[in-house]
């Protein structure tokens, strides 16, 4: 993701707007705040450039403002504000992919984190974010989960190591609720798969580092691999096709969906 320290220009125009459309409404920030059901500071730091405004309160404030879809075609541009640019084009085409993979050796996948578990993962970070920016980072994150209950239902399937769900980022009770938030997660979305790979197994096809697969609604594929200074973006057919066999190898050498539930509760309940 790209600092966000100093605002942009593009930031700065839609604060702009949206104290403009606000004004010509005749309501204050307080009158404003109370229709959205937010807080009076945080519509008054979008409205400085101080944060990044969400989609959810561009759509509604468009809706409140009677803006005529002013602000809400400013969401794609406050989205690129949250990322670097390769960063920003695998954001896209997950959130409109048909289909998405994941293999995680180090945490839980993002759109199946708890916020505290998300701040947790944020505010462990070397060198330390500042707190405004934790907290964008983290309502970034949370946007992105709403992908899990658009229709048509997205087919998700995650492979995590063990040892993720015995890390207590945060400390035992974010951990704990990060659990019990999986499984509810998996009981509730039958389009959601998650399948745990045990410490002890001796053949892993994915053991180099994290991975994202995704499959557009045009039927191409795409990969992701993270890195400690910014991931990979895979494009080239042949390169992801070999993933996507890794996947599949690593899938077979998992436990089973149901296998890694008994797994996670029990985990989860001694705690």
């Amino acid at each position: 993701m790209g600092s966000n320290s100093e605002p942009s220009p593009a930031r700065k125009h839609v604060g702009e707007l949206v104290k403009k459309f606000r004004t010509r409404a005749g309501m204050t920030q307080k009158e404003l705040a109370e229709r959205l059901l937010m807080s009076e500071s945080l519509l008054g730091a979008y409205e400085r450039a101080e944060r990044i405004p969400t989609t959810a309160f561009l759509v509604d404030a468009d809706r409140v403002l009677n803006a005529g879809g002013v602000l809400a075609s400013c969401v794609e541009m406050m989205e690129e504000e949250k990322y670097s640019p390769k960063y920003f084009s695998w954001v896209r085409a997950s959130v409109e992919a048909a289909s998405y993979c994941a293999y995680e050796s180090m945490v839980i996948p993002g759109a199946l984190q708890t916020p505290a578990y998300a701040r947790a993962l944020y505010e462990m970070r070397v060198p330390a974010y500042e707190p405004e920016m934790i907290e964008q980072y983290v309502e970034a994150r949370l946007e992105r989960q709403a992908v899990l209950d658009r229709k048509p239902r997205r087919p998700m399937s995650c492979v995590v190591e063990e040892s993720v769900f015995q890390r207590p980022l945060g400390g035992d009770a974010v951990l704990k609720e990060q659990l019990v938030h999986v499984l509810e997660c998996l009981r509730t979305r039958k389009h959601v798969i998650l399948q745990v790979m045990p410490t002890h197994r001796y053949e892993h096809a994915v053991i180099a580092g994290s991975l994202q697969l995704l499959s557009t609604r045009e039927g191409r594929n795409l990969a992701y691999i993270g890195g400690q200074f910014g991931g990979t973006l895979i494009s080239k057919p042949e390169e992801v096709n070999q993933l996507i066999d890794r996947f599949g190898a690593l899938r077979a050498q998992a436990l089973t969906p149901w296998e890694s539930v008994e797994l996670i509760e029990r985990m989860a309940a001694e705690l």
